[in-house]
C-alpha cells in the first residue's frame, strides 16, 4: 500500500510538473494600472497601440533635443552644404534621414518605462525607472490620437478599450508569471531570411498581429480563411502574393489575397530581448516557426530605465577620449536606439545591449553586442558618415567632438 501512495504520488508530481511546464507565462507582458480622465482606475494586461505588448516592445515617438545639440558640428556643416536639400523647412539628406532641426526619432522599450503622463492631443511625458523624465511626441501611432487601439484587461471589468483622450496616467508594474489574457500569449519564434539569415524572439506579423488569438487572413482556393495564430505551426513565403501556411494539425494552406500573406505585408518584426529589434521585408522574408515562449525569458525588473552613456572613443591617430557619450549628437541614454540596417533587415539596437562600434568604411560600421554577435550596418547616420558627431565629456567637464572621418571605435563602458 505504500509503495502504491508513493506510486501515485510520483506520478501527481509529474503531472503537475508537466502541467506547469505548459502553464502560459504572462511575465513577458505589459501590465499596469490606467487612471482616466474621469477618475476611473482599470489594472491587468495592456495592448498599446494594437502591436505592443510586452515589455521588450518599443514606444516610438520624437523627442526635443537640448539647445546644445542644436549647435552643428564641423562636419555637420560640411554635409549639409555637399548633400542635402530643404523641403519647407525640413533637410533631407542623401543617406534618405529626415532632420527636423530641434527634434529627433526616438524610441524606448516599455521595460524602461515607470509611468506616462498624457499632457495633450500628442504628447506624453515619461518618467523612466532612473528618475529622469523625457517627453515624446507623436512620430508614429504609439503617441497621439491617432493610436489604432489600447486595451486593458482588468480582473472585474474584462477587457476595457480606451482612446488616447480617456487617458489620464498610466504606472507600469510586473504582471504575474500566471497572469491569463483572453487575447491569448505573445507571438514567439524564429523568423529565417532569403540569405538564410535567422532571428528568434518574440514576433509582430504585419506591424499588428503579436498574439496567439489574433488572426490571420487569407484566400484558399476561393475561399476567405481567418486561422487564429495558435493554430499555425509555420508560414513561408510562396511567392510576392503568397504564402504557405502549415498548420499544428498537419494541414497546408496556401493563402493569397491580404497584406497579412502578400508583399503589401507592412513588416515582421522580431524583438530579441538580447539586443533590441528587427523589421524584415516580405521580398527579404524566407519563414517563421512558432514556439512557445520560454518561460521567464524576460520580466520587467530586468529593465533599469537607463543611465549615461559611458565609454571610450579611440580615433584613427591613435587618441582616446573616455567619458560620458553623445552619439550622433543626439542618444546620450542606454535606453537609446541605434540604428541601421543589415542585409535589408532593419535593426534597433538598445545602447545598453552594445559592446562596440567600428567604423568599417565612410558607410558603414561593424557593431558587436554583449553576447558576441556582430552585425555590419549601414544606411543610417548612426553609423556612416552622416553622423553629426561623437561628443565626448569627460571627467573634468571638457566636451571634445570626433568627427567620422577621425572616428576608429567606440567601447562602451
Amino acid at each position: 500500500m505504500v509503495a502504491l501512495k508513493n506510486i501515485l504520488a510520483g506520478t501527481a508530481l509529474l503531472l503537475l510538473l508537466s502541467a506547469s511546464s505548459f502553464a502560459s507565462d504572462n511575465s513577458n507582458r505589459i501590465y499596469g494600472t490606467i487612471t482616466t480622465v474621469d477618475g476611473d482606475v482599470f489594472e491587468g494586461l495592456i495592448r498599446w497601440d494594437k502591436n505592443e505588448v510586452s515589455w521588450v516592445d518599443m514606444l516610438d515617438g520624437t523627442k526635443d533635443l537640448p539647445k546644445r545639440n542644436m549647435r552643428k558640428s564641423r562636419s555637420s556643416r560640411k554635409r549639409s552644404r555637399r548633400s542635402s536639400i530643404e523641403i519647407f523647412g525640413i533637410k533631407i539628406g542623401t543617406s534618405g534621414n529626415i532632420s527636423f532641426g530641434n527634434s529627433a526619432q526616438s524610441g524606448i522599450r516599455f521595460g524602461n518605462i515607470k509611468s506616462f503622463e498624457v499632457i495633450d492631443d500628442n504628447a506624453m511625458l515619461i518618467q523612466l525607472k532612473s528618475g529622469e523624465e523625457v517627453e515624446l511626441r507623436n512620430g508614429s501611432t504609439d503617441i497621439g490620437t491617432d493610436i489604432r487601439e489600447i486595451i486593458i484587461e482588468d480582473a472585474r471589468e474584462g477587457e476595457i478599450e480606451l482612446e488616447w483622450d480617456d487617458i489620464e496616467t498610466v504606472e507600469f508594474s510586473a504582471a504575474n508569471n500566471d497572469e491569463t489574457s483572453s487575447m491569448g500569449e505573445r507571438l514567439y519564434g524564429t523568423v529565417t531570411t532569403r540569405r538564410g539569415d535567422e532571428f528568434t524572439g518574440f514576433v509582430c506579423w504585419d506591424i499588428d498581429e503579436v498574439l496567439t488569438n489574433d488572426i490571420l487572413n487569407g484566400d484558399h482556393k476561393g475561399r476567405s480563411k481567418k486561422i487564429k495564430f495558435k493554430r499555425i505551426d509555420t508560414i513561408e513565403r510562396y511567392s510576392s502574393n503568397g504564402a504557405t501556411v502549415y498548420l499544428k494539425s498537419d494541414d497546408e494552406l496556401l493563402l493569397r489575397g491580404t497584406n497579412d500573406v502578400d508583399d503589401s505585408n507592412r513588416g515582421i518584426i522580431v524583438s530579441d530581448p538580447d539586443f533590441g529589434q528587427v523589421v524584415i521585408e516580405w521580398d527579404e522574408f524566407d519563414k517563421v516557426t512558432f514556439e512557445k515562449v520560454p518561460r521567464g525569458i524576460i520580466h520587467y525588473k530586468d529593465f533599469d530605465g537607463g543611465k549615461p552613456l559611458q565609454g571610450v572613443v579611440y580615433t584613427e591617430e591613435g587618441d582616446s577620449y573616455e567619458g560620458q557619450i553623445r552619439w550622433d549628437n543626439d542618444e546620450e541614454y542606454t535606453w537609446e536606439m541605434l540604428n541601421g540596417n543589415y542585409h535589408s533587415v532593419e535593426f534597433e539596437i538598445e545602447f545598453s545591449k552594445i559592446k562596440e562600434i567600428k567604423k568599417k568604411s565612410y558607410r558603414s560600421s561593424v557593431v558587436t553586442i554583449l553576447n558576441g554577435q556582430t552585425f555590419r550596418l549601414r544606411g543610417s547616420n548612426d553609423v556612416d558618415e552622416d553622423n553629426k558627431g561623437i561628443f565626448i565629456t569627460t571627467s573634468d567637464g571638457d566636451e571634445i567632438e570626433v568627427e567620422w572621418d577621425e572616428f576608429d571605435r567606440i567601447e562602451f563602458k
